[in-house]
């Protein structure tokens, strides 16, 4: 069975309801892979990741989606966060007088729904952080604010670890990034990967997926997948781009 199976889904934004951003879309993911959504601007890329979680700003109005056997198209997000589905953002938010310390025992509680030990807690942070060659200082730091851009999206991975969800969904995770700060990251999702859970990376090349065992490509075409493959297609879109499937598109 699917961990994710998303059926003819159609989306329109909040404040424009003449236009549909996701059009008949299809994609089955099961347990165990990694897939790769890949697409130009405006393709639709984020607005699948927002509408697999629910997010108001975006209206279902066809199809469905289904995790884990169950239909969680109009579930709230929470909801959907709580069943094991994650999603790391491509500008993630700062929190100013919320200690990261604080933010990751608040998302433990909140996942689990009980309370957390403060020593396990502290203890499966500080690994983690060892995990990811995070100083371990900034776990009383204010959660993302002053970090860097390389900074907040490995403090991402580190909620994914602390979190270990079903599904993880990377929306440009790569975005920024210099090359020690994706091997980290990478790092991050193999430590996080497993037979049981699955991974949706969103990017626009291949410096993330380099190494990494993803199992299909999907390419994005206003709001349809028009095309589907291994990583071969990845490396192909990566030094050839988008013309090929815009122009097939556009006639």
């Amino acid at each position: 069975m699917s961990l994710l199976e998303i059926k003819d889904l159609y989306t329109i934004a909040e404040d424009d309801h003449n236009k549909h951003i996701l059009n008949g879309l299809n994609l089955s993911i099961n347990p165990g892979e990694i897939h790769v959504i890949m697409g130009p601007n405006g393709s639709g890329k984020s607005t699948l990741a927002n509408t697999i979680l629910n997010n108001k700003r975006y209206i279902k109005t066809e199809g469905n989606i289904l995790f884990d056997g169950e239909d969680i198209t109009d579930l709230s997000t929470d909801k959907i966060a709580k069943k094991g589905v994650f999603m790391s953002f491509q500008i993630p938010i700062e929190i100013p007088g919320i200690t990261e310390a604080h933010y990751l025992k608040s998302l433990k509680e909140n996942m689990t729904g009980e309370k957390a030990n403060v020593y396990k807690l502290s203890k499966e942070v500080e690994d983690n952080m060892n995990k990811l060659h995070m100083d371990k200082s900034y776990s009383s730091r204010e959660f993302n604010t002053g970090f860097s851009g390389g900074e907040k999206k490995k403090n991402e991975i580190l909620q994914l670890l602390m979190m270990n969800p079903k599904l993880a969904i990377l929306d440009e995770t790569d975005s920024g990034l210099d090359v020690d700060a994706i091997k980290i990251v990478k790092e991050g999702i193999e430590l996080y990967k497993n037979d049981t859970n699955s991974i949706l990376i969103i990017t626009h090349s291949m410096k993330l997926l380099d190494g990494l065992k993803v199992d299909k490509v999907h390419v994005l075409i206003d709001g349809k997948i028009v095309d589907e493959g291994d990583i071969s297609l990845a490396k192909k879109i990566d030094s050839e781009g988008y013309n090929k499937y815009i122009n097939e598109n556009n006639n």
